[in-house]
């Protein structure tokens, strides 16, 4: 009797240009090189950001077809997560951490933003903004969360115009520059929680007739290869995408065996990586 060839389902968020989205990219990768290893198949399911429903009514997430399902991320819909969960699919979610008894593997997203944030400040940064990410994602929140305790354990006051936010796509980051780049008392530094919007903030800057790094210094978030066509090497942290996607396969393959021990919560590191973009401020 011929057996089922071993099939998992990558559900991925439909992000602006989804195609073309380094995040989705680099996901997509990693999967697909343990897929190979694996032998498996993957079926990937591109989703809408914030209405799922049919992780539910989509007739293939069911263990007939698939042998589990693995979450790019779920944009902080926890409530439908759990009922997937409770059609007893083996599953496991990506880009996020649970306290609770859910199986995730997730970047320590708070932990690099505050090194980055730290950067700035050793070099004599007081004046730090933000663009902020998507705060539906964890990593969005999480990354503002990290900017937020950098500046309380170095005693620097939060102002409430200094943290905008940029949802992860160009418009809204560049709209986020503008509103800062134009205040009275403008930063001398900003953290943008991925490149493409720090990428946004440079060309914006650049524009107005600011020099980066003396007059702004910038820090990014992904090490996005785009990153490369900036005029100015930019600062910015380098997360492992491409290695959690692999892990992720490679492990929801061992749930859907039996062979894990539940639930798996695993946390990567991420690397700070020190380019042309930051220097010592003018004045403070």
């Amino acid at each position: 009797m011929k057996t089922k060839p071993t099939a998992f389902a990558l559900i991925v968020p439909r992000f602006e240009d989804v195609l073309h989205s380094f995040y989705a990219s680099e996901i997509i990768k990693g999967v697909s090189l343990s897929a190979s290893h694996l032998k498996a198949d993957v079926i990937i399911h591109i989703t809408e950001r914030l209405q799922h429903e049919d992780w539910l009514s989509w007739p293939i997430l069911n263990s007939s077809y698939i042998d589990g399902i693995l979450f790019a991320d779920i944009n902080g819909d926890k409530a439908t997560l759990l009922k997937v969960i409770a059609k007893g699919i083996p599953y496991l979610v990506l880009n996020n951490h649970f306290t609770e008894n859910i199986n995730c593997i997730s970047i320590d997203n708070e932990k690099a933003a505050l090194e980055a944030m730290e950067y700035l400040i050793k070099l004599g940064h007081k004046k730090i903004a933000t663009i902020a990410g998507d705060l539906s994602t964890q990593a969005g929140k999480a990354r503002l969360k990290g900017y937020k305790e950098a500046l309380a354990k170095h005693n620097i006051p939060l102002k409430d115009e200094y943290i905008t936010i940029g949802n992860f796509l160009r418009t809204p980051a560049r709209q986020s520059a503008e509103k800062l780049l134009h205040l009275n008392t403008r930063p001398t530094a900003i953290f943008a929680a991925s490149d493409v919007m720090a990428l946004e903030a440079i060309d914006l800057a650049k524009k107005e007739g600011l020099a980066i790094p003396e007059d702004l210094s910038i820090v990014g978030f992904d090490d996005n290869p785009v990153a490369m066509y900036s005029s100015v090497g930019l600062t910015t942290v380098r997360q492992p995408i491409v290695e959690m996607g692999q892990l992720g396969l490679e492990t929801l393959h061992q749930i859907s065996q039996g062979k894990a021990k539940l639930p798996v919560k695993t946390v990567l590191p991420a690397k700070l990586v020190l380019r042309e973009s930051c220097v010592k401020p003018r004045k403070n």
